[in-house]
């Protein structure tokens, strides 16, 4: 079965590689690879469930011949059985379909959703700065369900519709071939429209679902927001901005209404058309004699019930379109190479000796807007250099290059003579261990959070690492210790628990390069102090660069770089620095303490 399918797919391949829509479904299509045997036999039995729909308008005709018109009963009694019969087995076949089908499209959403989520994890904070978390969701979870289970379904409703077309159309012309061919003409002039529906829709769909995507950032925000929302009783403004989104939402719903709504009523109209000329005729040829009155009732009864799934492929059409069109969005994501990766010949985190470089490093966030210019820096191992200046002069920026959050496109930052982009970036990220300002916690215990820092770490290393962050007397006073909930975003928490599992999850990863980017400015003077104390024990042994506006935090560093408007201003200890005459940090510090 694979090897068939991989030759026909050659073959598609090579003749509709360029049409858009071929290129989508060719990379959606291995996903069913695994399970081929199951989608054939889900799209199989919708042969025999359409087909089976011809079996009472093909029954009319011997019914109405034998018993309404010749009053022989006993010669059609078992017509109303084989209806009952046949109508069971499609019944059964149906059920058999949707479970075969749902089961199918579930397995191959869920690889698609892993595939997609793995692809979401490697992209590059540059990448999550200018999505919003609502665009997100409907770009990796909904779009996935629509291509694959919504795809699938409308798919086998599709094929089932089709026979159950093609087999009531073998009774219209099994009764009557010259009324069938008026039928067939009518009926094919009812479906040109369909073809037109993709282009129609794909532009305002397409802006409809982008619209769709800030209600659900809206809701996040309302999440997250909620006491900013409260403390500034912000209720009437984000309402109204909700109401004007979803009337948004709402104009672009009936635009797409506008380009597809008036199908029904058209092939409503031209089947109605075809219907009363079949009538017309049918008539004249009962009355000549060519038509018995049962093979007009039979033709009759399936071209009225051939209007049920005609009108049901229009729909089907529109929603196979919204299927494409999800599923090209979904391929522009899979297609989507991540802006951090390894290059060829990428090589393990040295085993670090020596020092860390920066070489005339130029970033910029936005082209023509530089946020480093030309930082030259070297850092010995073992050392700890402070970085301060002012607010968005680069200092983030800077030690950001360290674990590669960004590239450094020009000049270079090296390891022991290594550069940051000839480094594995699982390896690289192995070796440096970053403490943020506002700590991530995941949903789930206190223990299960510290051990994201070594997921092989014995029970024995959390608690140790628990004492060395001062964590200790906290976690002993919960009932459930360390396998107390913290909530979403660690929100049951204080902002000093919170920056200490932060820091016992860094001594558990034990590497031998620490980040601190403004650990403790969230903090009171209580909570600083504490977290400073676990900050010190995580510093011992290791290189380390802190970011930090709180001066006293920094005065016992090794040097301190002054960083300002992406140059490096000073560099020396604090002593050195506040014996620059109006130095930039001998300003701060006064700043600071006058």
């Amino acid at each position: 079965m694979a090897k068939i399918f991989e030759k026909f797919k050659q073959k598609l391949d090579e003749r509709y590689g360029d049409n858009e829509n071929y290129h989508c479904l060719s990379t959606i299509l291995p996903y069913f690879k695994p399970y081929l045997k199951r989608t054939f036999l889900a799209l199989g039995l919708a042969v025999p469930i359409g087909a089976l729909d011809a079996v009472i308008a093909l029954a009319l005709k011997p019914y109405m011949d034998i018993v309404m018109m010749d009053k022989q009963m006993q010669s059609a009694w078992y017509l109303p059985i084989l209806i009952v019969i046949f109508t069971t087995v499609q019944g059964v076949l149906n059920y058999l379909a949707t479970y075969m089908n749902d089961w199918v499209g579930g397995r191959v959403t869920n690889d698609l959703k892993l595939t997609l989520y793995t692809k979401l994890m490697r992209q590059s904070p540059a990448f999550f700065e200018k999505q919003t978390s609502g665009k997100i969701i409907k770009a990796y979870n909904n779009d996935a369900d629509k291509s694959c289970s919504g795809l699938l379904t409308n798919m086998k409703t599709c094929i089932s519709r089709l026979f159950s077309s093609l087999s009531l159309i073998g009774v219209l012309f099994y009764n009557s071939w010259m009324l069938a061919i008026i039928a067939v003409v009518v009926l094919t002039c009812a479906m040109i429209p369909l073809v037109k529906i993709k282009s129609a829709i794909k532009d305002v769909y397409n802006r409809s679902e982008g619209e769709n995507a800030k209600v659900f950032t809206t809701y996040n925000e309302a999440f997250s927001g909620n006491k900013v929302i409260a403390g500034y009783n912000l209720y009437n403004l984000k309402e109204n901005q909700f109401k004007k989104l979803v009337n948004t939402v709402f104009g672009l719903k009936m635009k797409i209404t506008q380009h597809v709504g008036w199908l029904s009523p058209m092939m409503h109209i031209i089947v109605s058309i075809g219907i009363a000329v079949v009538i017309g005729l049918g008539s004249y040829f009962i009355v000549k004699g060519q038509l018995s009155a049962g093979q007009f009732v039979s033709f009759i009864t399936a071209l009225i019930m051939l209007y049920t799934p005609i009108k049901g492929l229009g729909n089907n059409a529109k929603n196979i379109s919204t299927c494409l069109c999800a599923m090209e969005r979904v391929v522009s994501k899979l297609e989507k190479i991540p802006s951090i990766q390894d290059c060829d010949g990428a090589v393990d985190f040295p085993e670090f000796k020596d020092k860390i470089e920066f070489k005339d490093v130029k970033f910029s966030y936005i082209k023509g807007k530089r946020v480093l210019n030309g930082i030259s820096l070297e850092v010995k191992k073992g050392e700890t250099i402070a970085f301060v200046g002012n607010s968005g002069g680069g200092k983030t920026t800077l030690v950001n290059l360290l674990p590669r959050f960004y590239n450094v496109k020009n000049g270079d930052l090296t390891f022991d003579g290594i550069s940051v982009n000839a480094i594995k970036v699982d390896s690289l990220r192995q070796n440096v261990a970053v403490v943020f300002q506002d700590n991530f916690l995941f949903e789930g215990s206190i223990k299960e959070n510290i051990a994201l820092g070594n997921l092989q770490a014995t029970d024995e290393m959390i608690w140790q690492a628990v004492k060395e962050s001062y964590l200790e007397d906290f976690v002993k006073s919960l009932d459930k210790g360390l396998d107390t909930q913290i909530g979403e975003r660690g929100m049951l928490l204080s902002g000093g628990q919170k920056q200490r599992i932060g820091i016992a999850r860094a001594f558990l990863k034990n590497a031998p390069i620490l980040v601190l980017d403004e650990a403790t400015s969230a903090l009171d003077n209580e909570s600083e102090h504490i977290v400073q104390q676990a900050i010190e024990n995580l510093m011992k042994d290791r290189t380390v660069f802190v970011i930090a506006h709180r001066l006293t935090t920094v005065q016992n560093a090794d040097r301190i770089a002054v960083i300002n408007n992406g140059y490096l201003t000073e560099l020396g200890n604090h002593s050195e620095l506040m014996a620059i005459p109006n130095g930039e940090y001998k300003r701060l510090y006064e700043m600071q303490f006058s």
